[in-house]
């Protein structure tokens, strides 16, 4: 239960980088290649927490061709 809590806590409290999972479900529905203010555009319609938008916002200024493209920057901001 205290696990429990703890990762609840790092959740919400913005602790680490959302895994490509966490990011993608916010993300459907976006029309491939996007550019970076397009994805954050949709992550904001789509109600993305604070945590997820700190990660989306240090994505490089670029075209990405799909979700694939988008999941390998996420990764490497961890």
């Amino acid at each position: 239960m205290a696990t429990e809590q703890r990762q609840q806590g790092q959740e919400q409290s913005g602790g680490e980088t959302p895994n490509p999972v966490q990011i993608q479900k916010f993300l459907g529905g976006l029309d491939y290649p996007v550019d970076k203010q397009a994805i954050l555009g949709k992550a904001r319609e789509q109600g993305a927490d604070q945590r997820v938008m700190d990660a989306l916002e240090q994505l490089p200024e670029r075209a990405y061709d799909s979700p694939v493209s988008i999941s390998r920057e996420v990764s490497k901001l961890g």
